[in-house]
């Protein structure tokens, strides 16, 4: 049988690095299981892998979207699918990494938006109310209804919030007699979530933000926008890129748009945390107990 490992993690707890060592020593190739990196020109709020490691080590699912396209957890099983057979049929191992909890839950769980038919008169309704009241307002619907899968989806990502809100009003997020979409049946899997202490990753996390800013993540953002982004594209509303719009409108200095980058980071942690608590499968773990678990999973 086939053996793919999925490393997860909260962001900054260095879940690349493992991955990078895991594929240099048993022939691997990596799938970036991470929603901002699939994004042509967000390289350095996404933390992308600088080039030199991407041509040593196959990376995939990086750079495969331009900026203004959306994406979802359906495209990506299908992406990540057809990367899995490639990655095995080259006789390489498949790692996946990346900290976007809904890809690790459909990875491990399967994934279906329900089967509730497209009711238009309610989606025209509430495209009309995101119109007049603001995209974020039809997002607190959600959130009343139901806080976790709302914490999966970006405000902007309107149209899927549209979806769930259908979903949770027709009581179907949950139907057990609905079929799966399951990519993984059939191999061989580990799935690692590497943890740190709180303080020891907020630290992390002001220290890589601090490395974003003097890697010129402005400038990249400054790029962007002259370049047709705004703050009603998907990808723009990521952390590291969102917090910026101020900034270039006069509205916001340079230090308050580091420290709310800082913060919104570290919120995004907490979330993280809570969710992968949630996915069935998932070996909590430090970054040495995850080395220890791959050697044995790999029988080293």
């Amino acid at each position: 049988m086939n053996k793919i490992i999925i490393i997860t993690g909260l962001t900054a707890s260095g879940k690349s690095k493992i991955a990078i060592k895991t594929a240099k020593k048993y022939n691997g190739a990596i799938i970036s299981a991470d929603s901002v990196q699939i994004y042509k020109g967000l390289n350095i709020g996404s933390a992308k892998e600088n080039i030199e490691i991407r041509n040593e080590i196959p990376h995939y699912l990086i750079d495969i979207k331009d900026f203004n396209e959306d994406y979802d957890v359906g495209q990506f099983l299908h992406d990540c699918d057809y990367a899995i057979k490639g990655i095995i049929s080259k006789g390489q191992l498949p790692i996946i990494v990346g900290g976007t909890g809904l890809y690790i839950k459909a990875l491990l769980e399967g994934y279906s938006l329900g089967n509730v038919r497209a009711d238009m008169h309610f989606r025209d309704k509430f495209q009309k109310i995101a119109r007049e009241r603001g995209r974020e307002f039809v997002w607190n619907e959600l959130y009343k209804l139901n806080p976790q899968k709302a914490q999966t989806v970006h405000p902007n990502n309107l149209n899927r919030v549209i979806r769930y809100l259908e979903l949770e009003l027709n009581n179907q997020t949950e139907n057990k007699h609905e079929s799966k979409t399951k990519i993984l049946d059939g191999y061989d899997v580990l799935c690692l979530a590497i943890i740190d202490n709180r303080e020891e990753i907020y630290d992390k996390i002001n220290k890589r933000v601090d490395r974003m800013i003097a890697s010129g993540l402005e400038n990249e953002v400054a790029d962007l926008i002259k370049n047709g982004a705004n703050r009603e594209i998907h990808s723009m509303n990521s952390i590291g890129y969102k917090e910026w719009f101020d900034y270039f409108e006069g509205k916001q200095n340079l230090l308050d748009t580091i420290n709310l980058i800082k913060q919104h980071s570290r919120n995004y942690c907490k979330r993280q945390m809570t969710f992968l608590k949630t996915i069935k499968g998932v070996d909590l773990c430090s970054k040495s107990e995850a080395e220890e678990r791959i050697k044995e999973f790999m029988n080293d």
